[in-house]
């Protein structure tokens, strides 16, 4: 085994403190790879905190990871020593089920294996994430970083990132269509960016109007305060889709009345309470109410060559592992443009 330094949260109470845990040596199709930089996702607080309810603790979290490679075992071929690559929220699943052959691991019919907090296939033993030094995973799993993307601004498209690609894809947004992003923080300002590169018109619909500059500045062509009831009328029946990223409680029925005939209302942030919805914004326009989580390995990694041939990184402020406690209180009070990444030499300073 390999004692590896990282920061866990001991318990649902306790800061996030330094830790040593064991990762596996290399099997004969795993790769182990040095961490350089580990993004920060909102759901690491929420699981941190045992927000969601069934945490491991301790719990070492990070699922944006991007580092280099050191050691691969005997039966890889897809990755040698010195090759950069990413792994995001995935680090398993049954590969045998309709949807992980459909490239679909995200909805194993058996349950995916998450970077952390999951426990591993066949031998139980708890996962632990990207807040560490190193981390040995199944090369299925692994992704290459194409050339060209800044590796610490590369790391948060690994959650992030796919999270908002994924549906863009899977739901048909193309080149004409209009699109209304909901929220612009970490996922909203990745949809901006994604969907404006697809060719869509963007509009950023916001609770606070301070965020128009910073909208238009990351490539939407327009910007509506949802905190003014005028909104609501004066969009109506305008957008093809709209990608909603908010985990705040709101009111999905006002959000559809915005949609076109057969338009799309796609789903990826997740309020903690249920949210009551009115058969008639649907059945009056013939709309579509849809959700989307993360997305497979392939369809990740076609996001990652994507990002690079069109320039799409994440907005980040770069942390030392220190300050990660510092960082989940800012981001509760959403001060932060629009995601940390830690930068992981850090946890290598005594």
């Amino acid at each position: 085994m390999l004692k590896t330094r990282a920061y866990a949260a001991p318990s649902a109470k306790a800061p996030l403190s330094p830790f040593t845990l064991e990762r596996r040596e290399p099997g004969a199709h795993d790769v182990l790879i040095d961490i350089l930089y580990c993004g920060v996702c909102h759901s690491d607080l929420h699981q941190a905190k045992d927000e969601w309810g069934g945490a491991i603790f301790p719990l070492v979290p990070g699922h944006e990871i991007v580092g280099r490679v050191t050691q691969v075992g005997s039966a890889v071929r897809r990755f040698k020593a010195g090759d950069t690559v990413g792994v995001g929220c995935i680090v398993d699943a049954c590969r045998e089920c309709a949807p992980c052959k459909a490239g679909d691991e995200q909805y194993c019919d058996h349950g995916m294996v998450g970077t952390y907090n999951s426990r591993e296939r066949g031998t139980g033993a708890v996962t632990y994430g990207g807040y560490s030094t190193r981390i040995t995973v199944d090369e299925n799993f692994v992704l290459r970083i194409p050339e060209g993307l800044p590796l610490d601004k590369a790391a948060p498209l690994l959650c992030a990132g796919i999270t908002t690609y994924s549906p863009l894809r899977h739901y048909g947004l193309k080149a004409g269509d209009r699109i209304a992003v909901v929220g612009l923080g970490g996922l909203g300002h990745m949809g901006v960016k994604l969907a404006r590169a697809m060719g869509a018109e963007v509009t950023v619909l916001s609770t606070s109007p301070s965020k128009e500059k910073d909208a238009r500045a990351l490539g939407a062509s327009d910007f509506a305060a949802t905190s003014r009831p005028e909104t609501f009328q004066r969009l109506a029946g305008r957008f093809d889709f709209i990608l909603d990223t908010v985990s705040a409680p709101h009111d999905y029925n006002a959000y559809l009345s915005l949609l076109k005939v057969d338009g799309t209302m796609i789903l990826v942030g997740a309020p903690e309470e249920p949210t009551p919805l009115s058969a008639f914004p649907l059945i009056m326009r013939r709309r579509r109410l849809g959700g989307s989580l993360i997305g497979g390995i392939r369809e990740t990694q076609e996001m990652l060559d994507f990002c690079a041939q069109h320039g799409v990184t994440s907005d980040i402020e770069l942390i030392p592992i220190q300050k990660i406690n510092e960082a989940y209180e800012r981001m509760l009070r959403g001060d932060v443009r629009y995601r940390f990444v830690i930068d992981i030499a850090s946890l290598q300073e005594k």
